[in-house]
């Protein structure tokens, strides 16, 4: 009734013309373009950049990536309430029920390019800006394009054909929905994404005095990641089809770059980077930051990965995000330490719940929540199966990297959701480590590989520390070992490789990147068909699961988008 008054007052206004004067008004709350040109208000719109990071939800999850990365993998199974329960989720973990209706699909379209509007419009705002009138310029302008390109990378990997809007468009006020998405090619959009970083590397530096903002060396990773993946050929149908020597060669010295800054370093113990109080240590390189009791009704936490908690009395919801039995059997070892490569899926351990009788990668209890274990290292709070949502449908397990314990400062709820501030890191030194040493073994270095993956693999030998039930014994039968040739194992180029792919997986689990690392190496079909194979015997969600190779590779424009574009843009391969 209150908004019928304002909207009657409004239309006698118009009516009458007595309330010209009114309408003549600025109103109060609108900021116009002419109030931003101040160097105080430019760089408030830099921060409204930055803060389109973390303002993703569980219903469109690009911080984590989650959604799009763990569940398209073979990684992780859905989990809540079953199939029905965000079916568009179960819509990306089966394939085959995809579709160009899928509403995550849209909004995270359109989110990811919010985020490259706001760069956009502070892009604009600066290079109006004078140096004597606003000393940061240059190096702002590297933080935005570092934003762009991370928008952009984030769009690429998923959709690949994608409309490139940058700061010279809005300043045209040119129509964006003219921009086609295949006006250019899948070389120039990733040449693009790389300019953006190059020049952050360029205009960055290498420490910044507010936690949180782009670096120099954030710039370099993020360069490194972006050319690892152009290196990778594909044809117009998804198909990889060879790589790029040249480009893998700058990927290796850009993570040189990076090395040599002696900036970053491997956290002591894998669980420092999923613990709050560690947030932004010498390992992360490029970090989301989030908050609490600051100001705002909810404050900034970790929305997008508000539905992984368990279902038990500490949390309460919602039970999403669950290991696969595959993922768990990976981290087995062999008599030496290793990975068994070609052997680990051909027992289950999962049912059986025994984790002494076989041998496992310590990394496994710093990923999975898995029952009669300590849940984020509380050996007073043990994971049962119960606080599984839907455990005859996805099994016993959760996700534990995102999670943190309920008695932590960090953690907040907002019924019937809960989550955290916790930081989230988006690039860390493990990645620029084992981006080289991909890089390598691509060129046939294998050899300088080795120490690169070692560094990796020791790390993570040395993390038992918190993973030890309370009578101190160990939680499950860890060993685990570096590649030694010549004595565990037989270090060719294949080996290599092979070796590099497995370090990936277990390294990364859960953390939102493993389908696309499938997609760069051209081997997602027949990956993740074996995978269905097998995993549709264990778990009745997955009997209409397919892949259908030269289509899955990416996610189709939405129907929604389309009809925007009124045609302009064109339809994703297989689509």
């Amino acid at each position: 009734m209150k908004n019928l008054k304002y909207i009657t007052a409004f239309m006698l206004c118009i009516i009458t013309a007595s309330c010209k004067k009114y309408l003549d008004t600025t109103p109060q709350g609108v900021i116009s373009s002419s109030d931003l040109t101040s160097a105080s208000n430019t760089d408030a719109m830099v921060i409204a950049a930055y803060s389109k990071l973390g303002e993703d939800y569980y219903y469109y999850p690009y911080a984590g990536m989650w959604a799009y990365g763990s569940l398209r993998s073979g990684d992780a199974y859905k989990g809540g309430g079953g199939p029905g329960d965000v079916m568009e989720y179960n819509e990306y973990e089966t394939f085959s029920l995809n579709n160009n209706t899928n509403t995550s699909s849209d909004q995270v379209w359109y989110q990811l390019y919010v985020g490259v509007a706001r760069a956009n419009t502070a892009l604009t705002l600066v290079e109006g800006q004078s140096l004597a009138n606003y000393p940061q310029k240059m190096e702002r302008e590297g933080e935005l394009r570092f934003l762009r390109g991370h928008f952009y990378f984030l769009l690429k990997i998923l959709f690949n054909h994608i409309p490139w809007i940058d700061e010279t468009l809005q300043k045209s006020q040119a129509n964006y929905g003219a921009v086609s998405n295949v006006a250019l090619t899948s070389d120039q959009l990733w040449a693009n994404i790389a300019n953006d970083f190059k020049f952050a590397a360029a205009n960055l530096p290498v420490t910044q005095t507010q936690v949180g903002r782009a670096t120099k060396g954030a710039a370099q990773a993020y360069l490194a990641k972006t050319l690892l993946y152009q290196a990778y050929k594909q044809d117009d149908k998804n198909n990889v089809t060879g790589t790029d020597q040249t480009l893998l060669a700058q990927v290796n010295s850009n993570c040189d770059s990076v090395i040599s800054s002696g900036k970053y370093t491997l956290d002591a113990d894998f669980a420092d980077n999923f613990l709050p109080q560690d947030g932004n240590s010498s390992e992360s390189v490029f970090s989301i930051q989030y908050s609490k009791n600051d100001g705002t009704p909810l404050g900034r936490v970790d929305f997008g990965h508000c539905l992984d908690y368990p279902m038990n009395v500490q949390y309460g919801c919602c039970g999403f995000h669950v290991p696969s039995d595959n993922l768990v059997n990976s981290f087995k070892t062999d008599a030496n330490g290793l990975p068994e490569f070609t052997t680990f899926n051909n027992t289950d351990v999962v049912p059986t719940g025994d984790y002494q009788t076989n041998t496992f990668d310590p990394r496994l209890d710093h990923t999975a929540a898995i029952p009669g274990h300590p849940y984020k290292y509380q050996t007073g709070l043990l994971y049962d199966a119960s606080w599984a949502r839907d455990p005859q449908t996805y099994g016993p397990l959760l996700s534990m990297k995102e999670t943190v314990a309920y008695t932590d400062p960090s953690f907040t709820r907002f019924p019937p959701f809960m989550s955290s501030s916790k930081d989230w890191e988006v690039i860390r030194y493990a990645d620029v480590l084992l981006m080289k040493a991909e890089a390598l073994i691509q060129t046939g270095q294998e050899q300088a590989a080795l120490p690169l993956i070692n560094m990796v693999r020791q790390r993570a030998m040395n993390s038992t520390t918190l993973l030890v039930q309370a009578n101190g014994k160990p939680t499950s039968n860890y060993h685990m070992d570096i590649y030694k040739p010549g004595v565990n194992c037989t270090w060719t180029n294949a080996y290599a490789w092979q070796a590099l792919m497995f370090e990936r997986r277990l390294e990364f689990a859960m953390e939102g990147y493993r389908f696309f690392d499938l997609v760069r190496w051209g081997i997602a079909a027949d990956y993740l068909n074996s995978y269905f194979a097998v995993e549709k015997t264990r778990t009745p969600h997955l009997a209409g699961a397919v892949f259908t190779k030269n289509r899955d590779e990416y996610l189709p424009i939405s129907q929604n988008q389309l009809n925007f574009s009124k045609g302009v843009y064109k339809q994703n391969p297989g689509w």
